[in-house]
């Protein structure tokens, strides 16, 4: 189970490192020669957000010798509820170069590889080679599966770690004599049926608390110490304060690590919250088509997100504008208009394709979702509107 401990050596520590981890050093299971093992390793966060923060800042304070980020993305002012590893000033800078820069402050004696760019089947292998153990910080099914398929085929751990509003998981895989993810979860899920964090909502500490078991799962993997959660995943549940375990399994009919795998080179699945090329468009509306008969008489628009979004910010009101929470939709469905043209938006398209799915089906004949939500709104007519 400790195979990576016999592929990391060791390199001798400054005299500054000593003092700096003196309380490493006193512990019988770390030492200087587990330290030195530390600063040998070679760690790949995939993400730096609401698992990386943490991640990244531990595995920094312990003393990995290299820490490598993957992101490409920017820091958002909605980040900062949960992604510990940025401040205020740092919005709208790239979360790779923050990340490098406060990651140096708070240990020098360390190297930070960032790699501002997408983590991609094209460019899986020449990122992940110089490491041995990837930290899998992703917030889509899409990545997930990818950086799996490429930890197993390409000899690499993964740390795994996912959260989702109040709960969150956590375990190894990728050692060759354990499970990997596609064990747990052989299929993706289908397009848009389940909400991401930004749809569904994460209590911002919940990251924080799955990122740090993730890190230390990967310091034990270093050091060889403890047993891992290789075969093991944890169910952490904030809410009622819990953590089950359940034991898993190699599957020998794994896709990917099974005993006859289909999958033997990486590709990328195609998984996102808008509708499919093959489904029915004529469902759907862009803002700009939506913005061309704003003054339309025969319009109903109608915000299907949670009160404080609406607060924030809406569309513009017209003769016939509505404020239903998706989850009081059926309770309130009377008070829509079944003789006008109803258009349903929410934050990014899902929410609001629920909706219009769920009144096509329960007899209004004219319902459109716009493609996008708010966000799309605020890129094609409205640039003041925020983003969130």
């Amino acid at each position: 189970m400790f195979w990576l401990t016999e592929r990391v050596l060791t390199m001798a520590l400054s005299q500054d490192e000593l003092l700096r981890y003196q309380r490493h050093l006193t512990l019988a299971d770390v030492g200087l020669a587990g330290q030195e093992k530390l600063k040998a390793a070679r760690v790949l966060l995939i993400g730096a957000g609401g698992l990386g923060s943490p991640a990244a800042l531990y595995l920094a304070s312990v003393g990995i010798g290299t820490l490598g980020i993957v992101d490409f993305d920017t820091v958002d002012l909605s980040n900062l509820q949960r992604q510990i590893l940025y401040t205020h000033d740092d919005v709208g800078k790239s979360k790779a170069e923050t990340a490098k820069k406060h990651l140096e402050a708070m240990n020098p004696f360390i190297t930070i590889q960032i790699h501002d760019e997408r983590f991609s089947a094209e460019n899986a292998e020449a990122i992940m080679s110089g490491y041995d153990i990837l930290l899998d910080g992703t917030d889509n099914f899409s990545t997930r599966y990818l950086v799996n398929d490429a930890c197993v085929l390409l000899g690499k751990i993964n740390v795994y770690g996912s959260i989702f509003q109040f709960e969150g998981q956590i375990s190894v895989f990728g050692d060759p004599d354990g499970p990997c993810y596609r064990c747990l979860y052989p299929e993706a899920p289908e397009a848009g049926s389940i909400p991401n964090c930004a749809e569904a909502g994460v209590l911002g500490i919940l990251p924080g608390t799955v990122g740090v078991i993730q890190a230390t799962e990967a310091v034990k993997l270093i050091l060889g110490i403890g047993k891992s959660l290789v075969g093991r995943i944890i169910l952490y549940d904030a809410l009622q304060m819990t953590f089950r375990e359940l034991k898993l399994k190699k599957d020998p009919a794994c896709p990917v690590c099974g005993t006859n795998p289909s999958i033997t080179k990486l590709e990328e699945l195609d998984i996102s919250c808008e509708l499919k090329e093959e489904e029915d468009m004529s469902i759907e509306i862009t803002p700009t088509d939506l913005n061309k008969i704003l003054d339309s008489e025969n319009l109903q628009i109608v915000d299907v997100r949670e009160d404080w979004e609406h607060q924030l910010c809406k569309l513009p009101d017209t003769t016939d504008s509505l404020f239903i929470p998706l989850g009081e939709l059926v309770q309130r469905v009377d008070e829509l208009n079944a003789d006008k043209d109803l258009v349903i938006y929410c934050r990014s398209g899902m929410r609001s394709l629920n909706a219009t799915e769920y009144l096509l089906a329960n007899g209004f004949k004219s319902v459109k979702n716009m493609t996008g939500g708010i966000h799309q709104w605020s890129d094609e007519i409205d640039p003041s509107i925020p983003k969130y």
